[in-house]
């Protein structure tokens, strides 16, 4: 109890001290005067009340809570502080700090909540007595008075209490589809619980106030709907509590919480004669318990959650709300935006380019509507000018900056989460990044140990859903064994645009990673300076179009890791000053264009020695085997939809002395290998080869048989592969084998018998392969995937292959892998 008291003093004088910083600083930093006005005005009705609670010595109930709140009034103290020494030049500062002042007015008002919880306690407990004995004496008037059910439970009336749903602000337009869609979802007989995901600022609170306000839904639930917002740090006793004053039931005193369940899902129980629907708005991460404490066994009872993150254990009953189509988009957007009794005298182009930058998020339409509405045409064109240069309205726009950036609050720095979102504006707006280049990234940059490490960060940001996971084909087998190049990623433009934006607050030399997009001859004005400072960037990407004219100048980078160039052209230039880079270590180059581009300079790449992964797509690849192509720290190489007809023949060098700590080769959709050179055979420290829709893929060289260290040998989808060579028996090392989808394989080796370390063969859609006789004696084999005109053969070797497990792969009928050409 001491240590309680002293934590109230301590508040209490160092929330006397904030108000009054919080007061001065708001008659002299007017960059930021109307957020320290807000905070003024929400604090000062307080600050009698603390001297109260201390004047009659009472403390917070919870020791750990006083500490958490007298470091918040700290760290207030500081931030204002900070602000009140930002000059009206530095405005491009502004957003950085607005942002912060919002999170510290939302940590305030729970710091006000708890005052006043503490104010009004003691209150409370006396009223309590005489509260219940009159609401008895109600209760016993209305079992009197009321009407009954038949069941000797008598109708009650719903007070408008805490948990009504709040009708949306103003008229819902642009959600025509999404309603209906959620509707037919929610009607729907057997499901218990609907979560609505998207982004922050895609309107999920606003699609479920307007769900309930549709006649059909109020017909079913009637007074039964309840509504909670549980946002960042939930208490369930607090939800408790609301839920049963919704029907004016008294609340005691309970001795945990599942004594308050058992008491809510007591009293739903008598109200289970209508059906129940309950509201969870906006859930966030680690609070998914909430939904499955309050499920409870009753009939038609439903619990619908609107979250900005995704949960997986509710995959199967997620609605995932998409932006606004342009015509919704547009209807909301004039809406905002003029007068509904004026003329619009704005351009019908300006008008439309504005909307187009809001990219269909419901929240940015509001707040740029808003912004311009009554606005001259002038302010209009500025509007669009920024759009027409690239530039994001975030720019323009500090309310809905502030919105998003507190969705970043919650990435886990320590984890390295944040810096992984960041990382995602290094390739193109609407471009489907394969999750293996983000995996290279995350891999060496954060010095990661495996490649399911960095995918593990990837399903973390999907989860907070600031990345759509594409899947094109789904198959859990390969990724049991870290293979992911059928997983691409997708993302907002506006989030997007905010990771670009969050890493352009510093000067340029300082910025961790620096994005550039040239055309023609323009760049920026840094990097044209005579006198150039040497780039502290750990990660460059440069994205050109076809206009780009390859004169490319020169800066300095000294410390970039990773380089992502993003082009489209058919002949490409590298630019010269890589070979400064001494520390890159991932290069990732990828083309855009239809054809793969012949790069005139590729000898550049000779001199990044310390370079462990590059991939390429669309690009010609020359032969890896001159002797100028020597990368001794080499890792890994991937090649997507490239022309490497000649990469892999024998040259004057070896492959193995060129690259003599490669582990990793990847070739995917590279059509013209018909096939694969000697060369190859060279690099016997290779531990993994992966060759996957290369369809023209006739036959693999003899001499495959001298990677002894091979791991994992995966052929995927090379439908013109006719056979697999003998000398494949002589791969003592390999654990998996995947031939899935090679159609014109009939049989397979007779020495395949001498794998004995072969764990895992994946022969998915070989429906004409014969096994050889042999096969029996790999009694190291646990898992076979295949299809069901195979998995006869291999149930008939059950009592040879004690350990064996097969796995009938059932066929995953899509056409999500077209997208990868689109």
């Amino acid at each position: 109890m001491a240590a309680g008291l002293i934590g109230g003093a301590a508040l209490g004088a160092g929330f006397g001290e904030l108000l009054r910083v919080i007061v001065e600083a708001s008659k002299t930093a007017a960059m930021f005067r109307d957020n320290l006005e807000e905070l003024a005005s929400m604090l000062s009705p307080i600050e009698p009340v603390i001297k109260e609670i201390q004047s009659f010595n009472k403390a917070f109930d919870k020791e750990y809570e006083t500490e958490q709140l007298v470091e918040i009034v700290k760290r207030g103290k500081k931030l204002v502080t900070k602000c009140c020494k930002i000059r009206r030049w530095d405005i491009i500062k502004k957003p950085y700090y607005s942002h912060k002042l919002l999170g510290l007015k939302k940590s305030l008002e729970r710091f006000c909540q708890i005052v006043m919880q503490t104010h009004q306690a003691r209150d409370i407990k006396e009223v309590l007595f005489e509260t219940k004995e009159i609401s008895v004496g109600i209760r016993k008037l209305s079992l009197k008075e009321g009407s009954s059910n038949g069941n000797g439970i008598c109708n009650q009336v719903a007070v408008m209490g805490p948990c009504r749903v709040p009708e949306p602000r103003g008229k819902v337009l642009g959600f025509d589809e999404p309603l209906k869609e959620l509707k037919v979802k929610l009607l729907k007989d057997g499901v218990s619980v609907i979560i609505v995901s998207a982004p922050g600022g895609s309107g999920k609170t606003t699609l479920v106030k307007q769900l309930c306000q549709d006649e059909e839904v109020k017909g079913k639930y009637e007074d039964n709907i309840f509504y909670v917002s549980v946002s960042k740090t939930p208490n369930m006793e607090l939800i408790l509590q609301k839920l049963l004053q919704a029907k004016d039931y008294a609340v005691p005193e309970f001795q945990n919480e599942e004594d308050g369940l058992n008491y809510l899902e007591q009293k739903f129980r008598q109200l289970a004669i209508i059906p129940i629907l309950l509201i969870l708005d906006d859930v966030w991460p680690g609070y998914e318990f909430l939904v499955h404490n309050l499920k409870f066994e009753l009939p038609d009872y439903k619990i619908l959650v609107t979250s900005r993150f995704a949960f997986p254990r509710f995959d199967d009953c997620t609605y995932c709300l998409n932006p606004l189509n342009d015509d919704n988009a547009m209807t909301l957007f004039r809406h905002n935006a003029f007068l509904q009794n004026g003329k619009p005298c704005i351009p019908e182009d300006i008008v439309n380019k504005v909307m187009k930058s809001c990219k269909g998020l419901p929240l940015a339409l509001e707040v740029v509507g808003r912004s311009l509405c009554g606005q001259p045409v002038a302010m209009w064109l500025k509007q669009a000018k920024q759009h027409s240069k690239g530039l994001s309205i975030l720019h323009s726009n500090t309310d809905l900056l502030a919105y998003l950036q507190s969705t970043l609050d919650t990435l886990d720095d320590e984890a390295g989460i944040k810096d992984c979102y960041l990382d995602l504006g290094s390739f193109p707006e609407d471009h489907q990044t394969p999750a293996t280049a983000l995996i290279d990234m995350w891999v060496e940059q954060y010095k990661l140990d495996e490649d399911c490490d960095a995918f593990i960060k990837l399903h973390e940001l999907s989860i907070r859903n600031l990345v759509n996971l594409v899947v094109m084909r789904k198959d859990d087998a390969s990724e049991a064994d870290s293979f992911y190049n059928d997983h691409f990623v997708m993302q907002h433009d506006l989030l997007r645009e905010l990771a670009i934006y969050q890493s352009s607050f510093d000067p340029i030399e300082k910025r961790r990673r620096i994005i550039v997009e040239l055309s023609r001859n323009n760049f920026p004005n840094w990097w044209s300076e005579e006198k150039q400072q040497p780039l502290g960037a750990h990660l460059l990407s440069i994205s050109t179009d076809e206009t780009f004219s390859y004169n490319w100048g020169y800066i300095q980078a000294p410390e970039v890791e990773v380089l992502v160039l993003n082009f489209r052209a058919k002949n490409y230039v590298l630019p010269v000053f890589m070979e400064k880079m001494d520390k890159l270590k991932v290069l990732i180059a990828m083309n855009d264009s239809i054809y793969p581009a012949e790069v005139s300079n590729f000898q550049l790449l000779y001199s990044l020695s310390n370079l462990k992964r590059f991939r390429l797509e669309k690009v010609s690849v020359p032969s890896f085997s001159t002797s100028s192509f020597q990368l001794k720290n080499l890792r890994k190489i991937s090649l997507v939809m490239c022309n490497i007809s000649q990469a892999f023949e024998k040259g004057t060098n070896k492959m193995s002395d060129n690259f003599p700590n490669l582990l990793e080769i990847d070739i995917d959709y590279c059509d013209d290998l018909t096939e694969l050179g000697e060369g190859l055979c060279d690099v016997v420290q290779l531990m993994k080869l992966s060759i996957t829709n290369c369809h023209k893929l006739r036959a693999l060289p003899e001499g495959i048989g001298k990677l002894v260290n091979l791991e994992v040998l995966r052929l995927t989808s090379c439908t013109d592969l006719m056979s697999l060579p003998e000398t494949i028996g002589s791969l003592s090392q390999l654990t998996i084998l995947d031939i899935s989808d090679c159609l014109s394989i009939k049989n397979l080796p007779t020495r395949i018998s001498e794998l004995h370390n072969l764990a895992k063969l994946c022969m998915r859609g070989c429906s004409s392969c014969t096994l050889p006789s042999t096969i029996t004696k790999l009694q190291h084999l646990k898992d076979v995937i295949c299809g069901e005109e195979t998995a006869y053969q291999w149930e008939f070797l059950k009592s040879y292959l004690t350990n064996l497990k097969v796995t009938v792969h059932e066929q995953d009928i899509n056409l999500n892998w077209l997208q990868i050409f689109v």
